[in-house]
């Protein structure tokens, strides 16, 4: 299981806010993305990893504000969140997607975008997902894929987990989800596929048929491995995005030749 860059024990996700390409969230993705969700009012929802409340002010567009809960481990960017006026209404939870504070069978929407790129076992936070909801219940995640340009993808491979879309499929059907979609998705200024959203629904009530091994005990300690693994990690972070757009832009030109 490939894992994600390490954060400095204590830390919260800002440290990875600084290298996360804005273009990663743009509205047309955030809505060609929830769409698969199928999204109206009358449904309790919950957004897990919303961070600043970017998907989740896409959500009260289409569903209840006073039945969305914000999940996320950083309370800086809850904190944001908290202070966005549309999800004044909102309920917002710290907690993580490993391991949700949510009762099985408990919500009828699960959405999910940019975050599972930061979780150590993706197929246990997609377990969570079939596990909270009611039978009937969709879930839909989003997330980056890996890059098809090799320098591209060695930058992508040293910050955090860009899994293959075969790979997101994968999870999903062994977590038990039915009627699976998958949309590809790319801001306008990035060439091939650079995103994914997925989507599926479960049928029968309770947790996840997958086995899960134990999780691993959380070790925060930072040795000098580490640390240079997390200065690695975010210079190629702040790499990425110049050199898929250099590699987009020298693409472009190619085929205007």
């Amino acid at each position: 299981m490939r894992a994600k860059t390490p954060l400095p024990a204590g830390s919260t996700s800002t440290a990875s806010e600084a290298t996360t390409p804005p273009a990663c969230s743009t509205a047309d993705m955030r809505s060609r993305a929830l769409e698969l969700a199928r999204l109206e009012p009358g449904l309790d929802v919950v957004d897990v990893g919303a961070g600043t409340g970017f998907a989740s002010e896409g959500i009260v567009e289409l569903a209840d504000a006073e039945r969305l809960t914000l999940l996320d481990q950083s309370p800086h960017q809850l904190a944001q969140a908290r202070a966005k006026p549309a999800l004044a209404g909102c309920a917002i939870v710290r907690g993580d997607a490993e391991a949700l504070p949510f009762a099985t069978d408990s919500a009828d929407r699960y959405v999910s975008t940019g975050s599972i790129e930061y979780w150590p076992d993706p197929q246990r936070g997609i377990a969570e997902a079939y596990r909270v909801l009611r039978p009937g219940g969709i879930a839909m995640l989003a997330g980056p894929v890996q890059p098809a340009h090799r320098w591209a993808r060695r930058l992508a491979d040293a910050w955090m987990l860009f899994p293959a879309e075969e790979e997101y499929l994968a999870w999903f059907q062994a977590a038990g989800f039915t009627g699976i979609e998958v949309r590809r998705m790319a801001p306008d200024w990035f060439a091939g596929d650079f995103a994914v959203a997925i989507a599926g629904r479960k049928e029968t009530a309770g947790p996840s048929p997958v086995a899960l091994a134990p999780p691993e005990p959380p070790d925060e300690s930072m040795t000098p491995r580490r640390w240079l693994r997390f200065a690695a990690g975010s210079l190629a972070g702040l790499a990425f995005v110049p050199v898929a757009l250099a590699l987009t832009l020298r693409a472009r030109l190619r085929r205007g030749r």
